[in-house]
């Protein structure tokens, strides 16, 4: 209709370990439809000087860069009527910054931007400098998760140890998404929702607050801790134009990447969604008013994780997914190079996917977890029932897909997703995508329906949100 206001856009942005997305809905009669997305290569990994390779860290600016390529790539048009920002990235990280010299605004061919100023590099959920020796020397937290090396909270410590004068150099912390959206709201105190609070480690999700006292009796700088919001919840409006996004834009409180991804596809309660790309999650929300247990059990394969309007996702996240794959297909063609052949590896992929789909059983009994678990770190993978007619290619991949399958099922059981209501499977992630066989043993081992195809996009959950 000639003459009525163009509807307003919302943009989702997703802060990723290893790209930035960025995604524009704009609202329809059926619900929101995703209008542009585009993604953007970070390469932002950098060296740490003080934790050597145990370290892992990324450089801030790069991230940044990444993220100012992906929205100028999107069409001017739309961004000028985006009236709001929902931001989600990689939880758990944590980054430093000086609270009036965090950023500085420039002209780019877009129009403003920042670019970081005094921030330290990200140390990212993927750091391992906090052995199991240091993590069990900490005060125990009074929270429903077990503090694991690469959370926020425990790498504060492990500065305040062997590092202490790097803190002295900053006044404010916050993760990727939370040093965003302070940039972007000149936030003077960081905010931060609880989805990233409890991914630092020593928050009290049940009274949305951190353990201050335990943390102060040991000497912790809790000045660097943000204040805590809800998850949905408006954080401040844009200071600036920021690539031609109009000044006052609402930008919502950073949320969790793995919260956005669910809620980008997860629209009944009786759904349960199953991703696996690298590794591989199962994850099914809990009833209404239900409340994670008071103290962690670290042998407990299933984790809580807060989502919004106070609801809780049960998480079983096993560190054995594709990534089981890759490595047999690496085994496979070393093998051959062994023997003085050369096969391509993503040949080797769909041949044995292809020798799997015409073996339909295999009495092989393959153990997957090659990458150890959380919660039974020390754990290796094994292969047993061997039996002379289970010999071929086809049946060991048969096999081992459904190990990958029934490793996650263990952890989180048919009988208790049935319990929880749970009638039908989201299956989503590249390795589901790819892998026939693989999708074949999640109908054999789920007596629910599988529905393949939603997308998981966390910059779309991100925008979803607002």
């Amino acid at each position: 209709a000639a003459g009525r206001p163009a509807p307003a856009c919302v943009l989702g942005i997703d802060l990723g370990t290893t790209s930035v997305k960025a995604a524009l809905l704009v609202g329809a009669e059926q619900g929101p439809v995703v209008a542009e997305s585009c993604s953007r290569e970070t390469q932002a990994h950098a060296s740490s000087l003080e934790a050597g390779p145990q370290g892992m860290e990324q450089n801030v600016r790069r991230i940044v860069r990444a993220l100012n390529k992906c929205l100028a790539t999107l069409p001017q048009q739309q961004l000028q009527r985006v009236s709001h920002i929902g931001i989600s990235g990689q939880m758990h990280g944590i980054v430093f910054w000086k609270k009036d010299e965090g950023c500085k605004w420039t002209e780019c061919g877009t129009g403003p931007t920042f670019e970081p100023e005094e921030v330290s590099h990200l140390i990212t959920w993927q750091d391992s400098r906090c052995s199991p020796t240091f993590l069990s020397s900490l005060p125990l937290p009074q929270s429903h998760t077990s503090l694991a090396t690469g959370f926020g909270c425990a790498t504060v410590y492990w500065y305040l140890k062997n590092s202490p004068d790097f803190l002295k150099s900053y006044d404010a912390a916050g993760t990727i998404h939370d040093y965003v959206v302070a940039m972007l709201c000149d936030l003077k105190k960081p905010l931060m929702s609880v989805q990233n609070a409890a991914s630092w480690g020593y928050f009290n999700s049940r009274n949305k607050s951190w353990n201050t006292d335990i943390l102060k009796k040991s000497g912790f700088p809790v000045h660097l801790l943000p204040e805590v919001g809800d998850p949905g919840s408006i954080a401040g409006r844009t200071i600036c134009a920021w690539h031609g996004i109009p000044k006052g834009a609402k930008v919502g409180i950073a949320l969790g990447d793995f919260q956005c991804s669910v809620y980008s596809c997860l629209t009944e309660r009786t759904d349960a969604v199953l991703n696996i790309s690298t590794s591989a999650q199962l994850t099914v929300s809990m009833p209404q008013g239900f409340q994670p247990p008071e103290t962690p059990d670290p042998s407990s394969a299933v984790t809580y994780f807060p989502y919004f309007n106070g609801d809780y996702l049960a998480v079983a996240a096993s560190l054995n997914g594709g990534n089981v794959l890759a490595t047999f297909v690496d085994m496979v063609a070393r093998w051959t190079e062994e023997l003085g052949l050369q096969v391509q590896e993503s040949a080797i992929y769909t041949k044995i996917i292809k020798a799997a789909l015409a073996q339909n059983n295999s009495k092989l009994s393959v153990h997957p977890t090659i990458f150890g678990e959380r919660h039974i770190p020390e754990q290796m993978a094994s292969v047993t029932n061997i039996a002379v007619s289970d010999l071929s290619l086809g049946h060991v991949t048969r096999a081992l897909c459904r190990g990958i399958v029934e490793n996650l099922c263990s952890m989180l059981p048919v009988q208790r997703l049935m319990e929880m209501g749970v009638r039908r499977i989201l299956g989503s992630g590249s390795a589901l995508a790819r892998n026939e066989v693989l999708r074949q043993e999640v109908e054999r081992i789920f007596p629910f329906p599988v529905v393949y195809g939603k997308d998981v996009d966390a910059a779309v959950g991100a925008a979803m949100v607002m």
